[in-house]
């Protein structure tokens, strides 16, 4: 199982404790995180244009766009973000 390069970014971009940083690199190594390319952009903006009130939400939709183009299921804590992206495939 691998982690988008955008939840890479999310996930330190937060206040994270070295301890935190280890356990993060243990479970899902940064340099085998996947990449946010082309392809991905371009269903990010086809959904970004679908859905209802898409502004700040931009992030949530792009790791979205990665997670249906790699054809992987997305576990959140937040799923209500989430549920009216199509094709996208919740745990």
């Amino acid at each position: 199982m691998h982690l988008s390069a955008l939840v890479l970014f999310e996930w330190y971009r937060g206040p994270r404790s070295p301890q935190e940083i280890e356990d993060q690199e243990l479970l899902f190594p940064a340099d085998q995180a996947v990449p946010f390319g082309a392809a991905e952009a371009l269903l990010a903006a086809e959904i970004y244009r679908k859905v209802k009130r898409p502004r700040g939400r931009e992030l949530d939709i792009a790791i979205a766009a990665c997670a249906i183009i790699h054809g992987a299921h997305l576990r959140t804590l937040n799923p209500a973000d989430f549920t009216d992206i199509p094709n996208l495939k919740l745990v």
